[in-house]
């Protein structure tokens, strides 16, 4: 019996898992502005103040998982509950582009899925004051449990990550798991067993040539960003949790540590023994499809890969997760531990025509409705805990079920620098892709990281983030 959703989110209020974020600033700035758009009296049926006649704009990122789901689900039920108010639906896989000149220009829309290569640099709005406060969405009442605050509905690590400067200001909507993703149909015809070391990956990789299938590559073009989460989380279970945490809060020597050093080591050696070149000048989607026509055998991504690949995957092909290969035998973190997180960042812009509206619209995703619907349309679990029990789940989910399980509280913490530093996490990509291509050495990587660190440390413009675990 495949499991429910209970099953699949039964270990995400782990610690490892719901680490506090701990985040604050070390430069001085206020708590973003409140709604600068007076909304109407608050009341127990409207209880973030909506003004039922004003327009609502939604901007979503169309990328793995379209934006069907927007329409038919959390506009539709924004619709009925205000039928007054006319939405303004606009799907772009350029956020940031499409969006920069509109902040700038006073014309924030309403509510933002912040995802995507594009995607918006979130401390460069703060600092403008361009996020609401979403304190008034976590502690509204729940539409899918009577009784229940939002923010009690939620699983472990949502809140927390939800804050910059202490303020909760994104909500992170689904629940994502990130490794490497194979065909589960293709290891059972030739008889292959996952590697659970470096050697074994090397062995494999040898196997995998003599059949003419590369062992391992990832989107150069569009996409490098999966590989620099590969490096980060192989660095992780070398040194443990600490090793990220340490280049979240952009501490001396962060990025030449020893397990980051091994880490791209290894990966770039994989790199040169078994990988392809070609595949530095192919976006994700193209990659995606080589990989289903078994010509990758591992391909770094988060759980969304399925639904991305949906029209296009064949039915020899079952998409399933195996945890990164330990490096060392002396790792810190076993072979079974898995990053497991939250993500698909939403915001409601402060000074947007409508932030209660924004606000209300985030409150009905994580209805029941909004949350289980969601699941079915896109295959991917939201952050809603026990709404979708019973749920018929896709091979894909119940495999990374049964990693998470095997993980236990073996869970690898997300890098947050991703939002707190997007100058960092751009740079890191370029220098990704140069270590993987040969261009430069493990050392090189790790001094140009350290460097670029550096420089965004004593920079006293920037706000700081920090974290404790």
């Amino acid at each position: 019996m495949p499991p429910t959703r209970r099953d699949v989110l039964r270990g995400l209020s782990l610690a490892a898992l719901a680490a506090p974020l701990a985040a604050c600033a070390t430069t001085g700035r206020g708590a973003a502005p409140g709604p600068t758009v007076s909304g109407v009296a608050t009341s127990a049926a409207n209880p973030l103040g909506v003004d039922a006649t004003r327009q609502l704009e939604v901007v979503i990122f169309s990328g793995g998982n379209g934006d069907k789901y927007a329409v038919d689900l959390h506009e539709a039920a924004y619709s009925k509950a205000y039928p007054q108010a006319k939405i303004k639906h606009v799907a772009t896989q350029k956020v940031g582009t499409q969006l920069r000149p509109r902040f700038i220009a006073g014309d924030a829309p309403d509510v933002i899925n912040n995802s995507g290569p594009e995607a918006l640099d979130l401390q460069a709005l703060v600092q403008e004051g361009h996020l609401a406060d979403l304190t008034p969405l976590f502690e509204a009442p729940s539409l899918a449990f009577p009784g229940k605050k939002v923010k009690d509905t939620l699983v472990g690590g949502v809140y927390e990550n939800s804050l910059i400067d202490g303020v909760p200001r994104v909500l992170q909507y689904t629940v994502a798991h990130r490794a490497l993703w194979y065909n589960a149909k293709l290891f059972e015809a030739r008889g292959w067993s996952l590697p659970r070391t470096w050697a074994e990956f090397n062995a494999l990789g040898e196997e995998a040539k003599k059949a003419g299938i590369t062992l391992f590559a990832y989107p150069g073009q569009v996409g490098p960003f999966y590989q620099l989460w590969n490096l980060l989380y192989s660095a992780a279970k070398i040194g443990g949790n600490k090793v990220i945490v340490d280049i979240d809060n952009l501490a001396d020597g962060a990025w030449t540590a020893e397990p980051v050093r091994q880490a791209v080591t290894a990966w770039a050696q994989i790199q040169k023994d078994f990988g392809d070149k070609a595949y530095f000048g192919l976006d994700h989607t193209q990659t995606q499809i080589k990989q289903l026509q078994d010509k990758v055998l591992f391909y770094p991504c988060g759980s969304w890969l399925e639904n991305e690949m949906a029209k296009d995957r064949p039915d020899t092909f079952e998409y399933a997760i195996a945890p990164v290969p330990s490096i060392t035998s002396a790792d810190a973190m076993p072979y079974e531990a898995i990053m497991i997180g939250v993500s698909e960042a939403f915001l409601v812009a402060a000074k947007g025509k409508n932030p209660q509206g924004g606000l209300e619209y985030l409150r009905m995703m994580l209805s029941r409705e909004g949350a289980r619907g969601y699941t079915e349309m896109t295959r991917n679990l939201t952050v809603v805990n026990g709404v979708v029990d019973g749920l018929k789940l896709t091979s894909a989910v119940n495999s990374a079920a049964k990693a998470q399980e095997a993980a236990g509280k073996n869970t690898i913490t997300d890098a947050r620098f991703e939002t707190w530093y997007k100058e960092l996490f751009d740079y890191a990509q370029i220098q990704t892709n140069s270590v993987m291509a040969g261009r430069s050495t493990s050392d090189q990587f790790c001094a140009n990281m350290q460097k670029k660190a550096d420089e965004l440390k004593a920079d006293s413009s920037l706000a700081k983030q920090t974290r404790s675990v």
